[in-house]
């Protein structure tokens, strides 16, 4: 007997959100190259609100929400996943200051930049929450611990350490040296890094990666 349609969908919400999450950084720079008539590298993800592919950022991050807000699995993992839904359509909505140097920033524009930072690392919190604390979770009187399962483990904790180190180093990389921001872009490298790993863990959740060799469709851990 094969899963149920609940499961399914589950999986398929994970899936989704992993696709997107990894798809976003190359798609935001293609499309910026494409705009702006060179390959150039964005100053952040959310810097993608002020250039010609605002409407595949704010589209990205709607879809994030929707998939989270839709998501359910247990109590805790509802609630939460609720929270992220809005935190991410929040980012969407909430726009990041420009990053130019020469534009001028009012009031107005600091407070909503705060608001989309806050929504930003919020979110990125929660997704490693659940990279490092729900995904993990075993229960063996339940689902038997495959090698596969220790293995997924693996990776969750990986993944969710990779997305905190990375939301710390974003704030520490802008003391650097303006030569070496505009040279580098090391907020675009580290969102981009936290993006990826949130997406990879949200893949092998919905069992697109490291699926348990005996292809069962019990409770997909």
């Amino acid at each position: 007997m094969g899963p149920s349609q609940d499961i399914v969908t589950v999986r398929r919400l994970r899936r989704g959100i992993g696709v997107v999450g990894i798809a976003m950084p190359f798609v935001l720079t293609l499309g910026n190259a494409l705009f702006a008539g060179r390959l150039t590298l964005l100053e952040s993800i959310s810097g993608a609100y002020h250039t010609g592919v605002r409407d595949v950022f704010v589209g990205s991050m709607c879809a994030i929400g929707v998939f989270l807000v839709c998501y359910r699995y247990r109590p805790l993992d509802d609630v939460l996943s609720s929270v992220g839904g809005a935190l991410a359509v929040a980012v969407a909505l909430f726009p990041t200051a420009s990053g130019a140097r020469d534009d001028p920033v009012s009031a107005t524009d600091i407070l909503v930049g705060r608001v989309h930072q806050v929504c930003a690392a919020a979110l990125f919190l929660l997704l490693a929450g659940f990279c490092l604390f729900l995904f993990t979770r075993t229960d063996p009187a339940v689902v038997p611990v495959t090698p596969e399962k220790v293995l997924r483990n693996r990776v969750y904790r990986v993944c969710g350490v990779i997305i905190v180190a990375a939301v710390a180093l974003a704030p520490v990389s802008t003391v650097l040296p303006d030569s070496v921001q505009d040279a580098v872009k090391p907020v675009f490298w580290c969102e981009t890094v936290a993006v990826l790993a949130f997406g990879v863990a949200w893949l092998v959740k919905g069992e697109a990666i490291i699926r348990d060799g005996s292809g069962r469709g019990a409770d997909p851990t």
